[in-house]
């Protein structure tokens, strides 16, 4: 357990850092596999005019760079406080295996970072989401599905 708190004390002194440096806002990971950090990453919104650039994207696409892979199985990420629901996506779709995190979802709504509105649209039907949502041209769309199933040699993930 000493050596998660030690890398969950990196992830949030990148993030405090970042504040401090006014390079960003409160939140940074660490990225370990093997007992060795592969990557981090901090949050890089408003630095890079990037709505995705939140610290788990960042610190997921350093390691991927960092390893030459698209997944992360073998690795444990640390971030500073729990994942929004898009870092949380981030994060099982890179196939971590394990995630810990400093502050909670309800610290960070007291900061002024508060995700809740994004939890319940996620929950909801398409069609009930406040951002009008419509499926069109399923059929031709699909297509693509179906050449994926057929091609010879695809890396699945």
């Amino acid at each position: 357990m000493d050596a998660h708190k030690e890398y969950m004390r990196q992830a949030i002194d990148l993030a405090t850092t970042n504040v401090t440096s006014g390079a960003g806002g409160p939140f940074g990971a660490v990225i370990v596999r093997d007992g060795k950090v592969i990557a981090t990453g901090v949050n890089r919104v408003t630095a890079t005019n990037d709505p995705t650039a939140h610290a788990e994207v960042t610190a997921i696409r350093n390691a991927c760079a960092a390893l030459g892979t698209f997944e992360l199985s073998g690795c444990t990420i640390y971030s500073s406080c729990e994942p929004c629901p898009m870092c949380l996506a981030a994060i099982l779709w890179a196939r971590c295996d394990a995630l810990f995190y400093g502050s909670t979802a309800g610290d960070a709504a007291e900061g002024g970072f508060d995700d809740s509105y994004f939890y319940e649209q996620v929950r909801l039907e398409p069609k009930d989401r406040v951002l009008p949502c419509a499926c069109l041209l399923r059929d031709e769309a699909r297509v693509s599905f179906d050449r994926w199933r057929e091609q010879a040699g695809k890396i699945e993930y």
